[in-house]
């Protein structure tokens, strides 16, 4: 099965709005008849509604650094997925290691903010991976694999189908350090074996599983070159057109 490339820029907390529309704008000017590549950019939410406006009409589509499980309600700071929706969302990324990191994030939580995102009909970008001293110890795959469990956890299998994920070792994540491309392939690999076994081989298959962590221009064909690395989810050099698009036209 050829699985379609996924580039997703996530601009974290970076550029104003007149910043954010001139990157876009530059990324529409460069992309112009590439149509082999899926090609997310995901800025902050006081971006999403004027970034949607500029997208409209491209190829390129609109994602969420985010999104609460909740409906509604009294949960200050939070967006529901509707309200993604609203804005023009597509996708959103659930579980960035900085969200596990910084805010509290659990495996529990992912997995109600996937269920969140799944039944509103956005596609999720599910994060999963290692920190430094888990990798060192040689628990690298009982934590990404336990995070894929607790994650997916009562996902149905039309569900699954939907679902792209993003292995980020988080000690490669604006650090300069980059898995290299066996070590991303092994774990992308093990991450396919497991979707098999929770579901069936035919959604193993079809799963786009992204790489994330350093991801620049002169590295990523090295990683796409990988039989089941199928994209990456790219963090800094994101944040300039030109970077981003030699990242897209891998």
């Amino acid at each position: 099965m050829t699985r379609r490339p996924i580039m997703a820029g996530n601009w974290k907390m970076n550029m104003l709005v007149a910043e954010a529309e001139a990157l876009v704008n530059g990324l529409k000017a460069g992309l112009d008849g590439t149509e082999e590549v899926d090609v997310v950019v995901a800025p902050t939410y006081a971006s999403l509604y004027p970034i949607a406006k500029v997208l409209s009409g491209s190829s390129i589509d609109l994602a969420a650094q985010n999104l609460h499980w909740e409906a509604s309600g009294a949960y200050t700071g939070e967006l529901s997925a509707a309200m993604l929706l609203d804005v023009g969302c597509k996708y959103v990324i659930i579980g960035h290691s900085e969200r596990r990191q910084f805010f509290g994030e659990t495996d529990e939580t992912v997995n109600k903010r996937l269920k969140a995102a799944l039944a509103a009909g956005l596609i999720p970008i599910v994060c999963v991976g290692e920190v430094l001293e888990e990798r060192k110890s040689g628990r690298t795959w009982d934590v990404v694999g336990g995070q894929i469990r607790e994650g997916l956890d009562g996902v149905s299998r039309s569900d699954a189908e939907k679902l792209v994920i993003a292995y980020e070792p988080v000690w490669a994540i604006g650090t300069g350090e980059v898995a290299t491309p066996d070590q991303a392939q092994e774990i992308h690999a093990q991450i396919r074996g497991l979707v098999a076994e929770l579901y069936d081989q035919g959604i193993a298959d079809g799963l786009r599983i992204q790489y994330g962590g350093s991801v620049k221009p002169d590295n990523v064909r090295g990683l796409m070159d990988k039989p089941d690395v199928d994209g990456a989810l790219v963090g800094g050099a994101s944040l300039k057109a030109e970077s981003f698009l030699g990242i897209v036209k891998f």
